[in-house]
């Protein structure tokens, strides 16, 4: 028996053709694309330099107690990052 047979599926109705030349009468959102690329390679570079630091380092840890890992998290957060 296959799913079909089993369950009562609807029939796919293509998606109709989008007209990309079409005007868009409305825009919800106050976000404004960056003049220039310029700006958004910046703000992807500052980006991307933070990930690679992190906040501890890689790996596994194990605590007994949640206040032990929040210790811990503090002294990883507030160390001084070699560069």
């Amino acid at each position: 028996m296959t799913l079909s047979e089993h369950y009562h599926l609807p029939e796919m109705e293509p998606r109709p053709v989008i007209n990309v030349e079409e005007f868009i009468g409305k825009t919800v959102g106050r976000r404004v694309p960056p003049k220039s690329g310029v700006a958004l390679q910046v703000t992807l570079n500052q980006a991307l330099k933070s990930q690679n630091l992190g906040v501890c380092p890689r790996g596994v840890y194990r605590f007994n107690s949640h206040e032990e890992a929040d210790a811990w998290m503090w002294k990883m957060t507030n160390r001084k990052k070699a560069n």
